[in-house]
């Protein structure tokens, strides 16, 4: 099985946007932070979705 390849990413402050294709077939989106300790990571059906939990998103570390 192939790795999962992020494609179209995007950086909104501290948050990349990512999209993917799952083991399913699946294409998905994720939201993810870069800071150190944070730990945010959200995976969505919407592109939009995504790109609105990485705006909103606020760094606790």
């Amino acid at each position: 099985m192939r790795p999962n390849r992020f494609y179209d990413v995007i950086r909104i402050g501290p948050v990349r946007v990512g999209t993917f294709n799952n083991g399913r077939g699946q294409t998905r989106h994720t939201a993810a932070c870069t800071a150190p300790e944070c730990g945010f990571s959200t995976e969505h059906r919407d592109r939009s979705a995504a790109e609105l939990a990485a705006r909103t998103h606020r760094c606790t570390a």
